[in-house]
């Protein structure tokens, strides 16, 4: 890297969400800037398969398969990042889960469910194995949780997604003021629409919010993965070491107006 100390030198990194979209895209960078990265998802053969692309390419990659709805698979990734690596100071809590189309009082309590439990309950089961570990580490640790711009503000997107996208900003912001003293920064990055698999689903189902998410962004464009998973990576650096408790957008200016 033209003499210059990789971004992630010496890290261990855990990016959830990681067999696709913005997840594969944090892997596939965190190794290239120097982190070994422990990747959960729940598509094993998927995280197989960009486990052996990064070890292939020089990096240090583990996969654990696994939900992060459930506390126990969790647990069991952050246990394999300590096992494998000696420690966890980074994490990247990105995986999620949308729909769109639907009014509000016609969402069945399984969307309703399943869009609350990934997004929040999976954010919380992160947050409260992960950060035990970077307690203990006295390099401390950062933490980044995917929200978005429905995090925000109302979207195109359900209102249930809405919600949940608004409660990880809550998580977020309560984990900054309690663990900031501790070494321990988090942050969360308000991501503007991204083309990743998630969202193909969304348009498929309903075309004409391409044309809505992109007239959202003053750049007039959806967002390539590798552009939140860049962000997340600044944020997980040393060279973010004064930022904790912030909601980051990462949005092409669809916050700024």
């Amino acid at each position: 890297m033209d003499g210059k100390r990789a971004l992630l030198d010496g890290r261990v990194a855990m990016i959830t969400g990681a067999s696709s979209g913005i997840g594969a895209a944090a892997a596939r960078l965190f190794a290239q800037e120097g982190a070994a990265v422990v990747l959960m998802a729940r598509r094993k053969e998927r995280l197989d398969a960009l486990v052996e692309e990064i070890r292939d390419g020089g990096g240090r990659a583990l996969g654990v398969a696994g939900d992060v709805t459930c506390s126990q698979d969790v647990a069991q990734a952050v246990g394999a990042a300590v096992d494998t690596f000696g420690t966890l100071d980074a994490a990247f809590n990105n995986a999620g889960y949308a729909t769109a189309g639907t009014p509000l009082h016609e969402i069945d309590d399984e969307t309703y469910d399943r869009t609350l439990d990934v997004n929040v309950r999976g954010v919380w089961n992160c947050l409260r194995h992960q950060i035990p570990v970077m307690l203990r580490s006295p390099c401390g640790g950062s933490v980044v949780n995917t929200s978005s711009v429905a995090g925000t503000r109302a979207t195109g997107a359900s209102a249930a997604y809405v919600a949940a996208k608004h409660a990880v900003i809550g998580l977020t912001r309560a984990a900054a003021l309690e663990y900031g003293r501790s070494g321990v920064r988090c942050n969360a990055l308000v991501v503007g629409a991204t083309r990743t698999e998630m969202m193909d689903g969304v348009l498929a189902a309903v075309p004409e919010l391409e044309e809505v998410f992109m007239a959202e962004s003053v750049q007039r464009r959806i967002c390539a993965p590798v552009e939140v998973a860049q962000a997340a990576a600044w944020l997980c650096s040393e060279r973010a070491s004064f930022i904790t408790g912030a909601a980051m957008a990462v949005d092409g200016g669809a916050s700024a107006v």
